[in-house]
């Protein structure tokens, strides 16, 4: 029996997690617990880690004003502390969404093998990189900050939810009423004339985010970076918070480094914004949520329509440029999409594997089908051979819609073909709950950074985990949907869909 008995408890010091009491037995057979201590594993300063530029030699070290109450109780972050920028490790290519990739530890007798979709990002990364949120010590003085926040770029669901974020923390940290500005419509308010600055505040902002677009107004490119900095220095800005996509994101970039070169004490914080997206690196952009669940009712309103009609085909095209994330998501989310078209996957409409085939198979087993086209897609079919682009540096593209609804109708001879276009419906909303809190702590996290010195960085979420990334990272390239990874072969496998090529 008393072997029985230290057996068990064997076993369950053996799984016990760190932190629990354990149970212990003394020579005399009498039971004890004593307390078992947290095993925490020490920083270590060599991990390759993703370098955030930061000012702070030029600045003063100081408490944060959280310490008082040790950040609400919920402590601080440790400049050492890291987050995994890729969260798999794959036993082989063979294994589903795995690409082999030269650095990271990669040599010819032992390859890396990493997420297919990393491909995209056109530099060597390390294996970590910088976590986001409040530190215990801060480098400006909250009382002498003063604060710029400008939007820029096409709306986006959140806009004002990350305006009002921004506002709210740096009044927490200390940052007095007058001492904020917001920008007016874009990078171009630095310097307009005719649109001023506005004072923001807690009261100014309260309830914006109960509204879509953005308070301040947006623009796209244009910007002159060295009259910006001008004003940056005339106004005596401190900190510079960029709510903006690649281009936005662009733009921070290269007024921090204008800053630097003119020897110009400023932090600029990006907080990335895509409808599409299409942010490298970062795992969702904040109103992507919202705009997938409005998109969704573009779908089924056509499902009602196919369903209501003899062979009924509903056709609706979605927002994606360059990137098909949102035509991906909702599809999947629907439920109702028979055929999903999106920029990253090519395909043709005749023939034995064209896609007006597989639709006359639906049509003859369903009487009626979906089609979710992305903006984007097909564009090597429609182009010209002119290339243009909008004054962000995005391409004008062909409408493929209206183009595909005319080759179905002259296809299907006795279809009903209904078209459905949400186009800016889906991006000028208020937010869902799961994006509203989305953008709050993203805003947060961009003013933790800048009070702890951080400089030309965005904020966004990797692998669960809030990170500071270096903004030319992010901006090389359009993020897009990787063709061999798990969410476009989930969505294949739902709805039944061949390649069409």
């Amino acid at each position: 029996m008393v072997a029985w008995r230290l057996l068990t408890i064997f076993v369950q010091q053996a799984y016990q997690p760190a932190g629990r009491r354990a149970a212990t037995v003394r020579a005399d057979g009498v039971d004890t617990v004593t307390p078992m201590k947290y095993q925490v594993e020490s920083p270590d300063r060599s991990d390759d880690v993703l370098d955030c530029p930061n000012i702070r030699s030029k600045l003063k070290p100081r408490p944060s004003p959280f310490v008082v109450h040790n950040n609400w109780g919920g402590g601080f972050v440790s400049n050492d502390d890291r987050v995994a920028l890729n969260s798999l490790k794959f036993a082989s290519p063979e294994s589903a969404g795995a690409t082999c990739t030269a650095g990271n530890g990669a040599t010819a007798d032992e390859p890396a093998w990493l997420e297919a979709s990393m491909e995209q990002v056109c530099m060597p990364l390390p294996p970590w990189a910088v976590r986001a949120g409040a530190r215990e010590t801060i480098f400006w003085n909250p009382k002498d900050v003063h604060v710029a926040v400008v939007t820029c770029g096409g709306l986006c669901p959140g806009l004002n939810d990350v305006v009002q974020g921004l506002v709210n923390k740096c009044t927490d940290y200390g940052v007095p009423e007058g001492n904020i500005l917001g920008i007016r419509y874009g990078f171009k308010g630095f310097y307009d004339r005719e649109y001023k600055p506005v004072v923001l505040t807690k009261k100014s902002v309260e309830g914006i985010h109960l509204e879509g677009g953005t308070m301040l107004g947006t623009s796209r490119g244009g910007a002159d970076i060295k009259q910006i900095v001008k004003q940056i220095d005339l106004w005596g800005i401190d900190m510079c918070f960029v709510v903006g996509g690649n281009g936005g994101n662009a733009g921070a970039a290269a007024i921090q480094a204008e800053l630097e070169k003119n020897n110009i004490v400023c932090t600029v914080v990006g907080v990335p914004k895509s409808i599409d997206n299409d942010i490298l690196l970062i795992d969702k952009c904040f109103g992507f949520d919202t705009a997938v669940e409005e998109a969704q009712r573009a779908l089924l309103a056509a499902k009602v329509e196919a369903a209501s009609a003899r062979r009924g085909i509903g056709l609706v095209k979605l927002m994606g440029r360059q990137s098909g994330f949102i035509a991906l998501q909702a599809s999947m989310a629907s439920g109702v999409v028979d055929v999903c078209l999106i920029p990253e996957v090519p395909f043709t409409l005749f023939g034995e594997r064209g896609m007006f085939t597989f639709l006359e198979k639906v049509l003859q087993e369903k009487g009626h089908a979906v089609v979710c086209v992305a903006e984007g897609a097909g564009q090597d079919i429609l182009s010209t051979g002119e290339h243009r682009t909008d004054a962000s540096g995005n391409p004008i593209l062909k409408d493929v819609g209206p183009w595909l609804r005319s080759e179905m109708k002259a296809h299907f001879k006795e279809a009903d073909v209904k078209y459905i276009d949400p186009s800016y419906l889906i991006r000028s909303i208020p937010t869902t709950s799961g994006d509203r809190i989305y953008c709050k702590i993203l805003a947060h996290n961009a003013v933790h950074g800048a009070f702890a010195g951080y400089t030309g960085v965005t904020v966004g979420l990797v692998n669960t985990h809030y990170v500071y990334l270096p903004i030319p990272v992010v901006i090389q390239a359009p993020r897009t949907v990787d063709p061999r990874g798990k969410n476009w072969n989930r969505l294949r496998a739902s709805i039944g869909q061949p390649n069409f090529f």
